[in-house]
């Protein structure tokens, strides 16, 4: 197989839908054995630098929400995927079938709480996390 340029592979995921590239970083990760991580969670771990303990219960302000069963509306469940992500019908569709699946990831408290109440009005069974 011939080594392609940055440029190349910038252009081949450019093609990629975001699920696809979502799928490959998985892969990616699995394979190297390396993780993805935003650099900003070390800067974060780092923080506490203080004398006193830091305390263990902290506020989350990020949450995935996840889709665990599409119920009996299954159409209604991914017009709201879609309308949550702007993602296409077959990648809306895609998703609601691999259920139990990421519909949101990393989005603040009070976007995954409409989401979350979006999806159960359609039927859908729903968690954060």
């Amino acid at each position: 197989m011939a080594k392609l340029s940055t440029e190349e592979l910038l252009d081949a995921f450019k093609e990629l839908t975001l699920i696809e590239l979502s799928e490959f970083v998985k892969a990616f990760e699995e394979t190297f054995d390396v993780t993805a991580a935003a650099p900003v969670a070390v800067a974060a771990a780092g923080a506490p630098a203080g004398g006193a303990p830091a305390e263990e219960v902290e506020e989350k302000d990020a949450f995935d929400v996840i889709l665990e069963a599409a119920g009996d509306k299954k159409i209604q469940v991914i017009k709201v995927v879609r309308e949550l992500t702007s993602l296409g019908l077959g990648e809306a569709k895609a998703v609601v079938d691999g259920a139990p699946k990421a519909v949101l990831e990393g989005a603040n408290k009070e976007t995954a709480d409409k989401a979350k109440a979006a999806l159960e009005e359609a039927g859908a069974t729903v968690t954060l996390k």
